[in-house]
């Protein structure tokens, strides 16, 4: 045992105190006169061994009382069994505040509450001059500003990432060794030994996990359309991709589906532990405008996941430029005709540069040459996310400017076949592989007795996994080439009857259909996660506004100005860290809105699977003897486990209820030794 004040033994000698009274007897026998002599008989005189028991036990009773009242000054404390190292004033505390600690634990209760008390309660196992650090705060804090702060925390949708505290922590204390708390339902996606690797070695770091009950919880893991290309009053396939995070499994889970505020969808479905289910529900787009929808799950108890948020809209219409030699070509009737398409033709030496830049897709069919100029900007209009065609010529005094255009486009591998003499030979293409995405939807039925066109190419190049058809000897026919942010198409022989009979074939009318709707692509995609760190929107060209007009984000009363920045069309913004509420989010600028936004919670909080504390010892391991694993399985606090092991076993309120206890004794034997003896002094009769 060992004195945190030693100096107030000093009040021990207030024991002579009660010494001198006992021994000196003050009080002086009292004479009372009596008027009759009967009263004598009524009169107890106290023996001398019956006076000295008395006395001592009071004498015992008074001296342990003011013993002990002065070991209580002296605050005695049983020795910690560990060192406390380092400057212990002041404390830095870590506390989840993630969706994921919403789990109840075995008692009913959420971790995130539990963590609320054990922090709450740490302050008492330091002295009152200590300072803490909550989380990201850099103000430190008193003991008493500490437990306000803890009460004023809230569970956020966006991840207070584990990692990213354990970062913020290291440039807080970094001169001054500390004591490190971290609360945390310690899920196994988002906490590895990387981060236990980045604490600072200088410091005692205290992990605490909070173990939930198993449970089940089923979230929406995604959500997607087969064709980027949306059209409006038809039915849509929309895939749902259900997952549960937990241990336990869901026999039945009701699944509702909502475009704007109407229900257009529900399901029951079973999801069994830690699998994935998918889904697909038919739904319909009304009007040209965007439309927000969700996808809601009926599952208790976790239920800040049950609201999946995302975006639709049908499909403008496609603009369709088709530069051109000859003034009539097959593609004029064929996207002329077709409502989904705005097409215009033009010839090179019409062509005007600003058509480019509002095409989707830009078919070069043909052209006899490239001219710089449009290179140029055949260039631009890739690196923006348009689509090209490329239908290379019949004559050979172009290919030159082809091969130019082709390196301009980092197309590599690209090579013209030797001219030869006499009439092209016509090779039969294959049939269409029906397991490409691109041919997705085209075909009802096999396709077996389909005629198949017959082609001459000129173009040949190495092979690749983006070929949308061959030829039958293996070779391309149509490839796709990925180029800035578009597609470039190129097709292998032109589309004159010598080289080719595609353009007359069935084939024909559904490959460029499909050419012209890949090239379209939406502005933003249907949701985002608060947790993503850069989210890229496309900007219409009349919405962009001048540089000094900022993007802002805005859900009801809130608004946020995100860190931002314009590339050509698109805007790129770091999603704010204030922004916690999964929802919608309209993009403004200059009060013109250019977007609605749906931001869902990190998937990775709807992971449950989380680290016990024999799991993080052992994920520990033994080189880390500076972090330490404190369990609360067993119901004791981490602040009572802490003052054991590290400050030691306080006793000074022992002491106070040991003297509270000797003073009480003091006035029982008072009272009842009192009663026996009437007075418990000797008196002297006088007589009449």
């Amino acid at each position: 045992m060992a004195l945190t004040y030693p100096w107030f033994l000093v009040g021990m000698l207030a024991l002579a105190i009660p010494l001198f009274i006992h021994l000196f007897e003050l009080r002086r026998p009292q004479r009372i006169a009596f008027t009759n002599v009967g009263f004598i008989r009524e009169v107890k005189l106290v023996t001398a061994r019956q006076r000295k028991v008395k006395h001592i036990l009071i004498l015992l009773c008074r001296l342990l009382f003011l013993s002990f009242l002065v070991l209580a000054f002296c605050q005695p404390f049983i020795k910690a069994p560990e060192e406390q190292l380092g400057d212990n004033r002041n404390v830095q505390v870590l506390l989840d505040t993630s969706a994921s600690m919403q789990t109840l634990s075995e008692n009913e209760q959420s971790l995130f509450e539990q963590a609320i008390q054990q922090a709450h309660d740490l302050p008492t196992a330091y002295a009152s001059s200590s300072r803490f650090f909550l989380n990201n705060n850099r103000v430190a804090l008193s003991a008493e500003a500490f437990q306000n702060e803890i009460e004023q925390l809230k569970l956020v949708s966006n991840g207070s990432s584990r990692s990213a505290l354990l970062t913020s922590q290291q440039n807080r204390l970094a001169n001054n060794p500390s004591s490190i708390f971290i609360l945390s339902d310690f899920q196994k996606n988002s906490f590895s030994s990387k981060n236990i690797s980045s604490l600072d070695s200088s410091k005692q770091v205290f992990l605490v996990p909070l173990a939930a009950a198993p449970t089940h919880n089923v979230y929406v893991d995604s959500v997607w359309i087969e064709d980027a290309f949306v059209r409006a009053e038809s039915n849509l396939p929309l895939h749902i991709r259900l997952r549960n995070g937990g241990k336990v499994e869901v026999p039945i889970c009701r699944v509702k589906v909502f475009v704007k505020e109407q229900q257009v969808a529900v399901l029951q479905v079973a999801v069994p532990a830690a699998q994935e289910v998918t889904n697909t529900v038919q739904i319909r787009l009304t009007g040209s405008d965007q439309q927000v929808c969700r996808v809601e799950i009926e599952d208790l108890p976790v239920t800040f996941d049950n609201t999946y948020f995302f975006v639709l809209q049908a499909s403008p219409r496609i603009n369709v430029l088709d530069v051109v030699a000859n003034a009539q070509t097959a593609t004029q009737r064929l996207y002329a005709n077709e409502a989904l398409f705005t097409y215009a033709s033009t010839q090179p030496a019409r062509l005007q540069y600003g058509q480019l830049s509002s095409a989707n897709v830009v078919l070069l069919q043909e052209l006899p040459q490239i001219e710089a100029g449009l290179r140029d900007n055949i260039q631009q209009v890739v690196k923006q996310g348009g689509s090209v065609v490329i239908i290379p010529p019949t004559t050979s005094s172009g290919r030159a400017s082809y091969t130019e255009l082709f390196q301009s486009l980092g197309l590599s591998g690209i090579q013209w076949e030797p001219v030869v003499a006499g009439s092209p030979v016509l090779r039969e293409v294959a049939m269409p592989n029906l397991q490409n995405p691109f041919f997705q939807g085209v075909f009802t039925g096999p396709t077996r007795q389909t005629a198949m066109p017959k082609v001459a190419p000129v173009l040949r190049w190495s092979r690749s996994g983006n070929e949308i058809l061959r030829m039958r000897d293996g070779d391309g026919y149509l490839a796709r080439f990925t180029s800035g942010r578009g597609n470039v198409y190129i097709f292998a022989a032109p589309f004159s009857a010598v080289y080719s009979d595609f353009t007359s074939q069935a084939l024909f009318v559904p490959v460029m259909y499909r050419l012209a709707m890949q090239s379209y692509r939406q502005a933003t995609q249907p949701a985002y996660r608060l947790n993503q760190a850069v989210v890229s929107v496309t900007v219409p060209t009349g919405s962009q506004g001048s540089a000094d007009q900022v993007y802002k984000l805005t859900q009801d009363s809130l608004t946020f100005i995100p860190v931002q920045r314009r590339i050509e069309n698109r805007v790129q913004f770091e999603v704010p860290p204030a922004m916690h509420l999964p929802g919608y989010y309209v993009l403004t600028r200059n009060g013109q809105v250019i977007s609605t936004l749906a931001f869902n919670v990190d998937k990775r909080e709807s992971e449950l699977a989380s680290y016990s504390a024999a799991e993080l010892k052992q994920l520990v391991g033994p080189n880390r003897p500076n972090v330490h694993v404190y369990s609360t399985a067993n119901g004791e606090s981490i602040a009572a486990r802490y003052r054991t092991e590290r400050v030691g076993t306080p006793l000074w309120r022992y002491c106070l209820w040991a003297a509270l206890a000797f003073l009480l004794a003091e006035i029982v034997v008072v009272r009842l030794l009192g009663r026996r003896t009437a007075g418990g002094v000797p008196v002297s009769a006088v007589t009449a």
